[in-house]
C-alpha cells in the first residue's frame, strides 16, 4: 500500500474518532426522539473505527489513537447547535472517505472508502432535515463548497 493511501486512511480514521467524540456530546442534548439516531450514527461509526484500525494493522501501520478531546465548529450547548455538530463531523467524514478514494488503487480500500462516505452522507442529509437546514442533502458529499 502506498504511503499516500495509508495517510489518507489515517486521516479518515481521525474523522471517525471525532465522529464518536461527538456523538457522544450531543447524546446530552439531544431528546428522546433523536436516541435512536444517535446510537445509530455512534455504532456505525465505531465499526468503521474498528474495521479501518485492522486495515491499518492489517497493512503495516499503527492506528493513529484518539485524541483527548475535539472542538466542534461551535459551542454545542442545546439541541440546534448538537444538530449542527453532526452535520459537521458527517461532513468532515465524507470529505476524509472521499481523500481516501483519490489516494488509493486498491480496489477493496476504494469500495470501503466509497460505502463510508455514502453512510456520512446519508447520516449528515439525516441531520440536515432534522435541523431544517434546506436542502437536506447536498449534491457533491465531501466536496469543499465555497
Amino acid at each position: 500500500m502506498s504511503p499516500e493511501s495509508v495517510a489518507a486512511v489515517q486521516t479518515a480514521l481521525g474523522t471517525e474518532h471525532a465522529a464518536l467524540w461527538t456523538y457522544g456530546l450531543v447524546s446530552a442534548f439531544l431528546g428522546a426522539q433523536q436516541a435512536n439516531a444517535v446510537a445509530e450514527g455512534s455504532n456505525a461509526h465505531r465499526a468503521r473505527r474498528d474495521t479501518t484500525e485492522r486495515w491499518l494493522r492489517d497493512n503495516g501501520a499503527t492506528p493513529q489513537p484518539p485524541a483527548p478531546a475535539y472542538l466542534p465548529p461551535q459551542p454545542v450547548s442545546d439541541g440546534p447547535s448538537s444538530l449542527a455538530a453532526l452535520v459537521a463531523v458527517e461532513n468532515d467524514t465524507c470529505a476524509a472517505w472521499r481523500g481516501v478514494l483519490e489516494r488509493s488503487d486498491d480496489q477493496n480500500l476504494r469500495k470501503a472508502a466509497l460505502d463510508a462516505l455514502t453512510a456520512a452522507a446519508v447520516r449528515a442529509t439525516r441531520w440536515r432535515k432534522a435541523a431544517g437546514t434546506t436542502p437536506a442533502s447536498i449534491t457533491f458529499p465531501g466536496v469543499a463548497s465555497g
